[in-house]
């Protein structure tokens, strides 16, 4: 259970699916200075800022190497860190292979699976439950057949044994290849009687009838769906489809929670 006492005047942020890094360096670069400017914008009130996996398209800590890039948005997260902002990272299907380097350059604390989360302030109480999504409930079994043999420390070590300039090139085209043909099918619409994530959340909110919202990234199509419990399952979107049309972000302030879309004409 990760808990936080929220202070007055102040916020928690959570957004997800940014996947800098593709498919190019332009328009990777562009969504970049967007994300810094979207920080810009909640730095002032922001207490905790939580983002929930598949920041980058693709993440590998070598021994003595990270993939060159993303200096915009780690330079601002570096600012909001030395401000005292609590920075949260989920690891998603994208960037598995994070360990201790954004924890030791920025005090960001790394979760890997799924947590409760209690914000407390004087006027309310939330309580949440968050994650990527990546590998959630039923079906989807290749993926966690996959996601298997990726964290697996054989694999890993292995893998890690390759010169960053072959191994991020291949796991760059695969990542590339894999969502180009996933966009040029068009965005899977939501259907709350196949979705994987939305099954997980079902039966999590049976077994915690006390939470309110789960929030999730990993689908890139933003949903606000109410549950006979009362609680919502929230999907923040993502950041890559053209005009931000999808990127949205969950905001919580001393009274109540907020699904904001990001307003591209402020960039």
């Amino acid at each position: 259970m990760i808990h936080i006492n929220l202070t007055s005047g102040k916020k928690v942020y959570f957004a997800s699916d940014f996947h800098l890094g593709f498919p190019d360096e332009k328009s990777s670069r562009e969504r970049e200075k967007a994300l810094v400017s979207w920080l810009d914008q909640v730095q002032s009130d922001t207490q905790d800022l939580f983002l929930l996996g598949d920041i980058f398209d693709f993440w590998f800590e070598y021994k003595t190497a990270v993939p060159r890039g993303f200096v915009r948005f780690l330079g601002k997260l570096s600012v909001l860190a030395d401000q005292g902002i609590n920075i949260h990272i989920f690891v998603g299907n994208h960037d598995l292979w994070m360990w201790d380097y954004l924890e030791r350059e920025l005090g960001a604390k790394i979760y890997r699976e799924p947590s409760d989360l209690k914000i407390t302030s004087a006027n309310a109480s939330f309580q949440l439950h968050i994650g990527h999504g990546d590998g959630l409930g039923h079906g989807d079994t290749g993926y966690k057949i996959l996601k298997k043999v990726f964290t697996n420390r054989i694999a890993q070590w292995l893998f890690g044994f390759l010169h960053p300039n072959v191994g991020i090139s291949l796991a760059n085209f695969w990542s590339s290849t894999r969502k180009e043909s996933t966009m040029e099918k068009g965005e899977q619409a939501f259907d709350p009687e196949t979705d994987y994530i939305l099954s997980y959340v079902r039966e999590t909110a049976a077994l915690k009838p006390t939470v309110e919202a789960f929030v999730f990234g990993h689908r890139h199509h933003p949903i606000a769906y109410s549950l006979p419990s009362g609680a919502t399952y929230y999907n923040l979107g993502d950041w890559f489809n053209p005009h931000f049309k999808n990127a949205y972000y969950l905001q919580i302030d001393e009274n109540k929670i907020n699904f904001i879309h990001f307003n591209a004409d402020r960039v």
